[in-house]
């Protein structure tokens, strides 16, 4: 089996631990930092090369596509599923899931909870916006934001609405939310892996802040589901296309409310806070995956 991991860093935590998950399978996996690739197109022939050099066309590839890489990184998945690769995650997938705005309206529309959110331009008043999202407190979050930059709370509507004035001002798109006071600056993330959840932590921000990321000086220790979290973070992986994903609820008095699903979550925090190889459950998902792919191939040629 020959395996790509897209990452721009060999040396990160996730990176590193796909990687000796791959080779205790005996597998060939090779970190390639998709920035240095380039696509060549030509008529009924797709091909692309890494650093001069033609790449053999691998069995699977696992995309660790980071944020501000979303449009080029995606063009090499892309590029790759077009060459009948397996992808661990989808192109298409990949780029819902980075756009918040695009990720919120697909979870409402297949039922799936979160909080009140209400986006509009800066030609709408900022009294209309506070009107529609209820009145503070609220959460403000820049859309391009990652990792809880950009994340701010405001406890009044006349602090709101100056903070609204002034991202406006920047041309600056914005997502207001309600703010969820009982989850006390916690959260949770499940990994799911094909459908299923494989591990699941619970994420409490630093004293004094609101923002439960662990980039932001959180701290996570691991957490057993409710049945009505687990459902939640099964739908909402579904509901994105997403094989392998993290999902981020916040709890509430309604229910589990989904903030986020990620479709590049970092290992370290849920393997270290559980003890759950979950390195080892992307390899067996791909390894189930390309075997699946094999037999349908070998029942259509015997068809």
């Amino acid at each position: 089996m020959r395996v790509y991991i897209l990452s721009r860093n060999e040396k990160l935590y996730s990176t590193r631990r796909l990687v000796e998950a791959a080779e205790q399978r005996g597998w060939e996996v090779r970190v390639i930092d998709y920035l240095k690739c380039a696509i060549e197109i030509m008529k009924g022939e797709l091909q692309i090369s890494y650093k001069g050099e033609r790449l053999p066309v691998p069995d699977a590839i696992i995309p660790r596509i980071g944020a501000s890489r979303t449009f080029y990184g995606t063009a090499m998945v892309r590029h790759f599923e077009m060459m009948d690769v397996f992808s661990v995650t989808g192109s298409l997938a990949i780029k819902r899931s980075r756009d918040k705005l695009r990720s919120l309206q697909i979870l409402s529309r297949k039922g799936v909870d979160m909080p009140k959110t209400v986006f509009a331009s800066n030609k709408t008043s900022s009294k209309d916006v506070l009107e529609l999202s209820g009145g503070a407190p609220l959460i403000l979050k820049i859309l391009e934001g990652t990792q809880g930059v950009g994340v701010v709370l405001v406890d009044s509507n006349k602090a709101a609405k100056s903070v609204l004035d002034a991202f406006y001002g920047m041309e600056v798109n914005i997502l207001v939310q309600e703010f969820i006071e009982e989850a006390g600056g916690a959260d949770i993330r499940a990994f799911v892996v094909n459908g299923k959840v494989v591990g699941a932590m619970k994420r409490q921000g630093a004293e004094g802040d609101f923002r439960s990321n662990l980039h932001q000086g959180g701290f996570a220790s691991s957490h057993k589901l409710t049945r009505q979290e687990r459902a939640t973070a099964i739908a909402a992986a579904k509901a994105m296309g997403l094989n392998v994903c993290g999902v981020d609820m916040i709890p509430s008095k309604r229910g589990p409310l989904v903030m986020e699903v990620n479709s590049s979550p970092g290992l370290e925090g849920i393997e270290k806070s559980t003890g759950i190889d979950i390195a080892g459950k992307i390899m067996s998902f791909i390894e189930e995956s390309i075997n699946t792919q094999n037999k349908i191939k070998r029942d259509n040629i015997g068809a």
